[in-house]
């Protein structure tokens, strides 16, 4: 028979690259967007109108809603992707981040139990649960969690509440601990999409330079593509458990910079430190990189480095896009925009 799955978020990034996937593998794939009043469909125009995708209204604040959904749909696996996710703006947002990224969840798993309690649930986690202590990487799954935002904070809750109704209620959820995972589609407001589409529009005349906050802030950086395949195997296995997804290696936004604008065949050349450090063109000396304090977190993350041994052991799972292929295709997919 065929399997039915249920994924919040479908619209994102990983919802758009999850849904394709799990198309390709004969699902029935029913997708929740919440309303908006511009179209936001963007990232899933090539499978708008395909056989056994659908599209649903939903918002994870609502409880009522959720257990509708999972009614009428009736899902072999649910994937909950939606949240508000941004780091930088969940202190701007906080309460609204704990009640989406945090409360939602437990709102969805109590759907779950009693509507679908056999259905398989995965939880979208985050490398934030660990606050980047340098003394924890790399980080695994038995590393301690100390969040250092509100979505952090939230995605904690998130992650324990998944942990509990897989205790408490025999319910097959799981949690995918997933490290920086980038691609064309990541929204604007992301550092390594803001890195790629101002080199394109500064190669293209329509920017002028590109401002950032701290520049040696150290990620664990994936392809959007290869995370979603681990998704998925997450919940094929025969018993629920909770995976880290990472590539084992870590890059500063500065070195994410040099590779950006050296595909697009201009070398930087740093000068100054702090906030008087800026990135300039090696061969006309014109500055296309500054600092700027206002782009910099009130409790800043440092290091996040992972360790993807279990996934790999257990599953089965490898990331297949190196860095410097991550950066290529990101800016390769922005100068097409513009150029």
């Amino acid at each position: 028979m065929t399997k039915r799955a249920l994924v919040t978020g479908v619209t994102g990034q990983d919802g758009s690259y999850l849904a394709e996937l799990l198309l390709d593998k004969g699902y029935e794939v029913h997708g929740v967007q919440r309303r908006h009043s511009t179209i936001c469909t963007e990232r899933i125009e090539n499978i708008l109108g395909a056989k056994n995708f659908y599209l649903h209204y939903g918002d994870l604040s609502d409880s009522c809603n959720l257990a509708n959904l999972v009614r009428e749909t009736q899902p072999d696996e649910i994937y909950n992707l939606a949240a508000q996710s941004h780091v930088g703006i969940s202190f701007e947002v906080p309460e609204y981040t704990a009640e989406v990224t945090g409360v939602g969840t437990i709102k969805f798993l109590e759907a779950v139990r009693q509507v679908k309690p056999d259905a398989k649930f995965y939880q979208a986690s985050t490398s934030e649960l660990f606050g980047g202590i340098p003394e924890t990487a790399p980080q695994s799954e038995t590393t301690p969690f100390h969040p250092r935002s509100p979505y952090g904070a939230a995605k904690l809750y998130a992650y324990w509440i998944t942990v509990n109704y897989r205790e408490a209620y025999g319910i097959f959820a799981c949690n995918g601990i997933l490290f920086n995972h980038e691609s064309p589609r990541r929204g604007v407001e992301f550092v390594t999409r803001k890195i790629t589409l101002a080199v394109a529009k500064i190669i293209s005349g329509k920017q002028e330079k590109l401002s950032l906050g701290n520049l040696n802030a150290k990620r664990d950086w994936g392809f959007a593509g290869d995370y979603v395949q681990g998704m998925w195997l997450i919940l094929q296995r025969g018993k629920p458990d909770d995976y880290v997804l990472a590539t084992g290696e870590t890059h500063t936004v500065r070195e994410f910079v040099e590779a950006a604008f050296r595909e697009a065949g201009i070398e930087i050349k740093w000068r100054g430190a702090g906030l008087d450090e800026k990135g300039f063109d090696a061969k006309t000396g014109k500055v296309l990189v500054d600092v700027d304090a206002k782009y910099f977190r009130p409790a800043e993350v440092d290091l996040l480095l992972g360790d993807p041994a279990k996934a790999e052991r257990e599953l089965g799972w490898r990331r297949r896009v190196t860095f410097a292929e991550l950066v290529k295709i990101m800016v390769a997919a922005d100068l097409e925009k513009f150029i």
